[in-house]
């Protein structure tokens, strides 16, 4: 799940209106964006594995402190606590918390059975619906379209950088998730792991979009 991910964040802007894009990105993206150090830092391993499913070559071997459900309900927990302490807006706090632990829950229909419930437990789940390419894309495909829809809805642009600026993301996104389907596989886990941390670049581009668009 990539895109998706980011169409829930989109999505949020319709039910909170005060947090930014980026902020809504963060959140939704969280431990994704979490992810990526923990391999730098050896803390948690994956393996390029081709074939390991039909839509990943990513064999996801270790990944309890970003991935579990129990790690993931911690990072949501804190993320919307310390939303709340910084801005005082209990709505949204609980919004970006929910958003967190929405990564997890779609996750958990296109892996395969590697996502674990509580850290030192083999007990792991997944749908697999990566095994299921047709399938796959177009759930992705409709989260994502969804939550553009709902931001598109709940915004207008201030000037023609509102405009271009989420249209730019959108193909850029989409392109890359073009990339990821049929692109060949990483060259190396350090590579995935500096690609992962490029995210960030898309969250800051979430900011620059909710600068340049008004709240209808």
């Amino acid at each position: 799940m990539f895109i998706g991910h980011f169409g829930a964040g989109f999505a949020g802007k319709k039910i909170t209106h005060k947090p930014s894009l980026g902020t809504l990105f963060l959140a939704a993206q969280f431990i994704d964006l979490i992810w990526p150090v923990l391999l730098l830092l050896g803390i948690e391993r994956v393996e390029i594995d081709p074939g390991n499913t039909a839509l990943t070559p990513l064999n996801f071997i270790h990944y309890p402190v970003s991935h579990s459900l129990f790690g993931v309900l911690i990072w949501g927990i804190l993320f919307g606590i310390i939303y709340y302490l910084i801005k005082k807006d209990l709505k949204s706090s609980i919004v970006l918390g929910i958003l967190v632990l929405s990564h997890w829950i779609l996750d958990l229909f296109v892996h395969r059975p590697d996502l674990p419930l509580i850290p030192l437990n083999e007990l792991k789940v997944g749908m697999g619906l990566w095994n299921q390419p047709f399938i796959s894309i177009v759930f992705e495909l409709i989260i994502f379209s969804a939550g553009i829809y709902f931001y598109i809805k709940s915004t207008e642009a201030k000037n023609k950088t509102g405009n271009y600026s989420l249209v730019g993301l959108i193909i850029f996104l989409l392109l890359i998730f073009i990339s990821n389907l049929f692109g060949p596989p990483p060259p190396s886990v350090e590579a995935i792991a500096v690609l992962g941390n490029l995210q960030w670049l898309i969250v800051l581009w979430g900011y620059w979009i909710d600068r340049n668009r008004d709240v209808l």
